[in-house]
């Protein structure tokens, strides 16, 4: 059958599979073997020595017959997708009662036509394709993916007994639509047919809205609608750059626009960054994956790590090549790059640690997308690096904030403080997801030097944006170390009960943060330069030298020996009252003041919400890349 139609129908298999299964204890070995599967198969197309660095033929799907079977199946699926979103629509209220079905209708306006109309348009020769970009992509959904899957079996269990017993239990609806979401990725990495790409985005899209609205309460709903609006806003840029491809009488595939450069495909290619722009949360779409926060922390994890924005950034730089040197693609630039240093900025003053890890997670988007639109060959490997690394370090924090925010009843970052000694495992798990994010010679500030040193190449005005982002960024993720680190009294070990497939997936990703950083070299010779060396048609291309990987690698040795020093931290270590000028009670954390008055001692982290208020940053931001994006649109309307 082939390795990646399985990749792509497995997931679904299983998920339509764990929809009937409402017991935990068939539940839990269903999930771990979905989850061995696709880590498998991802891990041997891999591994696979036969794949090319370009496109390769899928034996299935040469037949006209199975082509012919699977777009008729697609068309039947979009269709009963179409009417439930409509459906969807006129059950909400105010504005939306109307921009959803508008939104559903237009697609459908669009695309119906031409994909009833057969032959009528260039016929697509490969359906499926697959490069090392599409491989890395796969080990980021299987292992990232799979990872956040297993993790939710104790999460989701402790969701509903300890946390939320008043819910209704739809934990099989859950896991479900979990498998059918990584499949749906395994698709939109491996279409190369446009028909078929816009099929698995939309089951992304109507996935996310199921995920996000999960708790069922109000504020859930409201929040699933927004990020079902802004998507198909973006799936309608999606609809609208198939149908220019065919009208114009160009095949709808990817490998034919990218073959076809600016001169022809730069218009379809436009439309489909607008739509990975709305995808990924960049300004000014950015506040739907904000209002994703409601939902259990697995979703999080799972759209701000392996699914979901990654489709948006994934096709963003496919389109690279085609933006490269022109106005579009220093717009889409642009929006990157105001996105990276409004929401840095914004994560300052934020002190809900979901907060600080979405706003971090659109920032870090926004490079991506400044170098898809940047599109020269250095710029795309930096893109495709920071993809990996925000991938593994951004599912680890997460996941370690959904285990102390139901430990600690809380989420907020002050309440942190001394976690070296109420849990110092996911202490030390979340210093190494935050090193991963900031700290040298970790892989995210090797990805950032590099889109430096290339957008200073191409367009050096943007730099400006990089370099204060980039200062801000130093700035959240230092003050919120410290209060893992801050020690003002003793405090008792509640790292009890925790999941075994949530230590599972913690210590993986733990162990990936750092192993990718050491093998990044390995990643970047057999990934990520024969992509972008096949796609810029390259004989030679080299960002680091060798030089400069022996110095990462031995600065990387040194810097694990700072967590390494806290393994047994809690149990070791002897806490002494903090010195208060000698006015110290006895109890710990507090003083003597004058008149003999006892005052209590607290520290906290600076927010500066004063100096950067957050409505009005995001509001200049939403303002500002609106009017770039209306840029894009209204020159792809006159041409």
């Amino acid at each position: 059958m082939g390795l990646i139609p399985l990749l792509i129908a497995v997931p679904f298999l299983i998920g339509l599979a764990l929809l009937l299964i409402t017991r935990d204890c068939i539940r839990k070995p269903v999930v771990a073997a979905g989850v061995l599967a696709v880590m498998a198969g991802s891990v041997l197309l891999a591994a696979l020595p036969s794949i090319s660095p370009n496109l390769f033929q899928l034996p299935l799907l040469q037949g006209v017959v199975n082509r012919e079977l699977a777009n008729r199946a697609m068309l039947i699926v979009e269709g009963a997708i179409s009417l439930y979103l409509i459906w969807v629509g006129l059950r909400s209220s105010q504005w939306q009662k109307w921009l959803i079905p508008l939104l559903v209708v237009g697609q459908a306006a669009l695309l119906l036509p031409l994909e009833l109309g057969g032959g009528h348009h260039p016929a697509v020769a490969q359906n499926l394709f697959c490069d090392k970009f599409s491989i890395i992509m796969a080990l980021i959904i299987g292992i990232v993916g799979g990872l956040i899957c297993l993790y939710a079996l104790g999460y989701m269990r402790e969701f509903h007994e300890s946390h939320h017993p008043e819910m209704p239990d739809r934990r099989n609806r859950f896991f479900a639509i979990l498998f059918i979401f990584l499949g749906a990725m395994y698709g939109v990495v491996f279409a190369n047919n446009l028909f078929w790409l816009y099929f698995f985005w939309e089951i992304t899209t109507l996935s996310s809205f199921w995920l996000i609205g999960y708790k069922g309460n109000d504020e859930s709903r409201r929040n699933a609608r927004r990020a079902l609006v802004m998507n198909l806003a973006g799936g309608l840029g999606f609809a609208a750059a198939i149908y220019w491809q065919v009208r114009s009488g160009h095949p709808a595939s990817l490998d034919a626009m990218i073959a076809s450069g600016a001169a022809v495909a730069l218009l379809p290619a436009a439309l489909l960054a607008f739509a990975g722009i709305t995808k990924s949360a960049q300004l000014p779409f950015s506040s739907w994956l904000l209002g994703a926060m409601v939902a259990p922390t697995p979703v999080s994890a799972l759209l701000h790590s392996s699914t979901m924005v990654n489709a948006g950034v994934y096709l963003v730089l496919r389109m690279s090549p085609i933006l490269r040197d022109t106005t579009a693609g220093l717009l889409v630039a642009s929006v990157g790059a105001l996105t990276f240093l409004a929401t840095s900025l914004v994560a300052i003053t934020a002190s809900d640690a979901k907060k600080v890890l979405a706003y971090s997670t659109i920032a870090n988007l926004g490079l991506i997308v400044l170098c898809g639109g940047i599109g020269t060959p250095a710029a795309v490997w930096a893109g495709v690096l920071l993809i990996v690394f925000h991938a593994i370090a951004k599912g680890l924090l997460f996941l370690c904030v959904g285990v102390i925010e139901h430990k600690l009843h809380s989420r907020d970052i002050n309440d942190m403080s001394g976690l070296i000694l109420k849990m110092p495992r996911l202490s030390i798990m979340l210093q190494i997801g935050m090193a991963g994010m900031f700290l040298a010679p970790f892989g995210m500030l090797i990805s950032k030097w590099a889109v430096l040193k290339a957008v200073v190449d191409a367009q050096p005005l943007l730099s400006f944006f990089i370099v204060f982002g980039s200062a801000a960024t130093l700035f959240f993720w230092v003050k919120w170390m410290g209060v893992l680190l801050e020690v003002t009294q003793p405090h008792a070990n509640v790292e009890r009960n925790i999941g075994r497939g949530e230590w599972v997936a913690l210590y993986a990703l733990a162990g990936l943060t750092f192993g990718t950083c050491m093998l990044f070299p390995l990643l970047s010779s057999f990934l990520i330069v024969p992509y972008v060396k096949a796609q810029y048609h390259l004989a030679d291309f080299s960002v680091m030298g060798q030089g400069n990987v022996i110095i990462m690698i031995i600065m990387l040795a040194l810097v694990s020996l700072f967590p390494l020093s806290f393994l047994h931290y809690g149990r070791h270590v002897k806490v002494v009252d903090p010195y208060l000028g000698g006015a110290n009670t006895g109890q710990g954390n507090q003083f003597t003041g004058s008149a003999g008055a006892v005052h209590g001692m607290s520290m906290q982290n600076y927010y500066l919400s004063a100096m950067l208020p957050e409505a009005k940053l995001m509001l200049a931001g939403v303002v500002l890349a609106g009017l770039l994006l209306a840029g894009l649109l209204l020159g792809v309307a006159l041409v």
